[in-house]
């Protein structure tokens, strides 16, 4: 009875303790702090290996570069890695698209000038797999120094708030980190990744025999006949890692084909889109519109000569996730693809007639697909 009464009595103890440090901790906000403190924990635990993909992605970068002939190639990655685009001012927003298109292109140029001066004997393909290159080891430095800045500011201002978020956000900015420095290897061996299932499709359709001619700056065109139609087809010049300017080019060989007579029945934009969680990879959906990821300036433009012209402009998307977009095509995307080619056909067929003139233009990053 005796040993009864006195673990009885440890228990009310304990029990007591207990409820004392609960009481402590809810109302002097100490639990808070203790569970901001495994917070931060685990934030700088991840901003470590932030680190280590920004440092890993610039070693592998600055390798491609020397092997590939590249002069002063740490200066070069170093004056890339913080380059900058300041948005056009959208206060006022007359004529905002083409000053973005000015600023997107002088963008584009610098970064075209910088690899050409620093990689002389290099053929374009390789050039254009640096500058990619260069972008991822930018954005996986960008993420470092964001999440960075955030803990930091977080705790110089004591805002567990800032922290929590932060800490929360984490898984997410972790797997978009590691798809990042994942897609430098696929881009630097060439592959085709998933964005580039719209330039795919292009080809497909154009054929192993057609021949492409450059219209506009990385963007090529080539001419067919399906069902009685007159195709024309557009995409970026491949295999380089670029997206050229669809819009662009689309529109100068609509005006062009005009000029001569051709009657130009529709328009179809096909590109890699984003799925949601649950919707399985490789999904074709199509509608209305101009499929591209684009800020402005190459989208406005399918959407002013179709408005011009009044030319049906349609849409066709492969469905997949964010880091299948970036990655080595996989074969549900692949699928995709060939599904997308299919569907293309089926609404060339039944929004067109014999002898009109269908452009269809493969939207997206043409890496590893070229020309046939």
């Amino acid at each position: 009875m005796a040993a009864e009464s006195a673990l009885a009595t440890w228990v009310t103890v304990v029990v007591n303790i207990l409820w004392i440090a609960l009481f402590i901790l809810f109302f002097t906000g100490l639990g808070n702090w203790l569970q901001v403190y495994w917070y931060r924990a685990d934030i700088r635990s991840k901003l470590s290996v932030l680190g280590s993909l920004a440092d890993d992605a610039r070693k592998t970068t600055l390798d491609f570069l020397n092997k590939n002939g590249a002069q002063d190639s740490a200066k070069l990655l170093d004056r890339l890695t913080d380059f900058f685009t300041i948005d056009p001012v959208n206060i006022e927003p007359t004529d905002i698209i083409n000053r973005m298109r000015h600023l997107l292109n002088i963008r584009d140029m610098r970064f075209k000038d910088v690899f050409v001066q620093a990689m002389p004997n290099a053929d374009d393909t390789t050039r254009s797999v640096a500058s990619t290159a260069a972008e991822i080891t930018s954005a996986l430095n960008l993420i470092y120094k964001v999440v960075r800045h955030y803990l930091l500011f977080g705790e110089k201002t004591k805002n567990i708030y800032l922290i929590i978020q932060l800490a929360i956000m984490m898984p997410q900015i972790m797997q978009i980190a590691q798809a990042y420095r994942k897609a430098l290897d696929d881009f630097l061996i060439k592959v085709p990744v998933g964005d580039a299932a719209g330039p795919m499709v292009a080809v497909r359709l154009a054929g192993p025999e057609a021949k492409w001619r450059e219209v506009t700056e990385d963007t090529v065109v080539a001419e067919t006949t399906f069902e009685g139609r007159n195709l024309i087809i557009v995409k970026a010049k491949g295999p380089g890692s670029t997206v050229g300017r669809p819009g662009e080019a689309t529109e100068k060989v609509i005006r062009e084909a005009l000029a001569q007579g051709r009657k130009v029945s529709l328009m179809v934009t096909v590109d890699a889109a984003l799925k949601f969680e649950g919707e399985t990879s490789g999904e074709v959906a199509e509608g209305v519109g101009a499929a591209i990821g684009d800020p402005g300036p190459e989208k406005i433009r399918f959407e002013r000569v179709a408005t011009e012209y009044n030319i049906p402009l349609r849409a066709v998307i492969i469905k997949m996730g964010m880091d299948e977009a970036i990655l080595a095509m996989k074969k549900d995307v692949y699928d995709g693809v060939e599904k997308a080619v299919e569907r293309v056909k089926q609404i060339i067929r039944e929004e067109s007639k014999e002898g009109d003139t269908v452009v269809v233009i493969g939207v997206g990053n043409t890496s590893g697909v070229g020309q046939g």
